[in-house]
């Protein structure tokens, strides 16, 4: 599976940078991923892939447990068929358009909280990484 964590915003500090590189090498086995850096919403709708299952993250998302977002999410995009790239979306400071959450297949949410974009991009790694991981049955989520 082919995956983009599209994030509006750069990960200046060296401690983030370190924990997404450890995230990013523990999902090598599971999928291509790539965290891509964009300037603005525009940029990052420009390079949406018209295939691409879009997966938002957002104020107005639905919160759910790790083996709900494994089974609706990841292994369903698993099952959708080859090819069909997987995009999660981390907005800017100002979160995403309406024409952007039309977009989206289903919006996600970590809760009512306020959180740090630089942390939500951590918390999606770490949740893609679980995911996998109990879509494939191994060890390292527990209920």
């Amino acid at each position: 599976m082919k995956v983009t964590l599209a994030v509006i915003g750069r990960l200046k500090e060296a401690y983030f940078v370190a924990a997404e590189a450890e995230y990013l090498k523990r999902l090598r086995p599971y999928c291509t991923i790539n965290v891509v850096e964009y300037k603005d919403e525009a940029a990052v709708a420009a390079a949406l892939p018209a295939a691409a299952l879009v997966y938002v993250f957002d104020e107005r998302g639905t919160s759910m447990a790790s083996t709900t977002f494994a089974r609706d999410v990841l292994a369903a995009a698993e099952q959708h068929g080859a090819g069909a790239p997987v995009w999660f979306l981390i907005g800017g400071a100002d979160g995403h358009s309406d024409a952007m959450r039309k977009r989206a297949k289903k919006l996600l949410s970590f809760g009512q909280f306020t959180i740090a974009h630089r942390l939500v991009r951590l918390l999606v790694l770490e949740q893609i990484y679980r995911g996998f991981r109990i879509v494939r049955g191994e060890p390292y989520h527990r209920e």
